[in-house]
């Protein structure tokens, strides 16, 4: 355990969205020293948590908590500062991770961390960017001022999917790289977000001026009668939805648009109807859920056109986030169709 006197070293874990960010941070956790506590900080563009549905809430000396309903970086910069210091209060850990969304700009966090509000509590250590290299050939994000500052603000860069990608489009994503100024630490591949410990406290971090410094601005959300928040804490959602009725929540910002469900635990859906439902919805930049099913609980993971699932340790109610490039209003009709894959009551 860290003496209090000591600074806790932290990491700050960066990547467009469907770049494999969270799965990195369970492989991390799989390399924890033993006894060792971490304490992990998410963010989630989407109002609708999800990705704190992936980790084992049982496991000893783990602390998890998410951020949901915007990036730390603009719309809930304002409670940035008072939650992560509660949040090491209350969970002292000897290292920190936090994972920043998919659409957050990171120079705002790297700036609040070596303020004067953290400086002298946490030593933030290397800034770790995880990156799917066919991103460069995705218009959308390539153009995007966000992904490059993702790029430029870290030391360490990960090109993710490694096992899926073709080397050419691995070596010119590399090459693509190699040319920000400073130089990164390392560029490194891997598959399935498999990142080594040692580079969380790789040597050499430097500032690391960003390339859009105001792409985005921090400003103060608006509360609305669904979604809470002030300094200090973050209200989660209390409300409970009732059999075939679903809680839906619509957002948008920086030019995406999302839209999530919480269902009834009772609500208990056709996997493969699900899976069918959910793979050939167009366009998609991200999908996150967690769903009951007939026979288990199963976590359903989509970036772009392709889908993975599993089974998931999350049990309280099934979840779904979904984020796309354009505006639509056809999110009741297809609330329609998700309703329509559940099985009958009683079987």
């Amino acid at each position: 355990m860290s003496n209090v006197s000591e600074k806790i070293p932290a990491n700050l874990i960066t990547g467009f969205l469907g770049s494999g960010k969270t799965t990195a941070i369970r492989a991390l956790l799989e390399e924890r020293p033993p006894g060792e506590r971490w304490s992990i900080l998410m963010n989630e563009y989407g109002v609708v948590s999800i990705d704190q549905t992936e980790f084992d809430q049982a496991a000893t000396d783990v602390n998890v908590q998410e951020l949901a309903g915007g990036c730390m970086c603009c719309t809930m910069s304002y409670i940035v500062e008072p939650l992560l210091a509660r949040f090491i209060h209350q969970t002292k850990p000897d290292r920190l991770i936090i994972e920043s969304s998919g659409l957050a700009h990171p120079a705002f966090l790297i700036d609040k961390i070596r303020g004067p509000g953290f400086c002298q509590r946490i030593d933030l250590r290397a800034t770790v960017c995880v990156v799917d290299p066919e991103n460069i050939d995705n218009e959308m994000v390539a153009k995007s001022a966000v992904f490059h500052d993702q790029i430029q603000a870290a030391d360490v860069v990960a090109l993710n999917w490694a096992d899926r990608r073709k080397r050419d489009t691995m070596d010119r994503c590399r090459a693509w790289v190699e040319q920000f100024d400073p130089p990164k630490l390392l560029i490194a591949e891997t598959s399935l977000g498999r990142l080594d410990r040692g580079w969380l406290d790789h040597d050499g971090a430097v500032v690391r001026p960003p390339r859009f410094g105001d792409a985005h601005t921090p400003q103060r959300r608006k509360a609305t009668e669904d979604y809470h928040g002030h300094e200090g804490e973050l209200n989660q959602i209390e409300q409970l939805p009732e059999p075939g009725k679903p809680l839906r929540f619509e957002d948008s910002g920086q030019g995406q648009w999302s839209c999530g469900w919480i269902f009834s635990p009772e609500d208990v859906f056709d996997r493969d109807e699900v899976l069918d439902l959910l793979g050939n919805l167009r366009p998609v930049l991200r999908l996150k859920g967690v769903f009951h099913c007939e026979y288990d609980w199963w976590n359903l993971q989509r970036a772009g056109n392709e889908t993975s699932y599993g089974l998931s340790v999350y049990r309280r109610d099934s979840r779904l986030e979904i984020i796309i490039p354009r505006k639509t209003s056809g999110w009741a009709e297809f609330e329609t169709k998700l309703l329509s894959c559940r099985l009958p009551s009683g079987d």
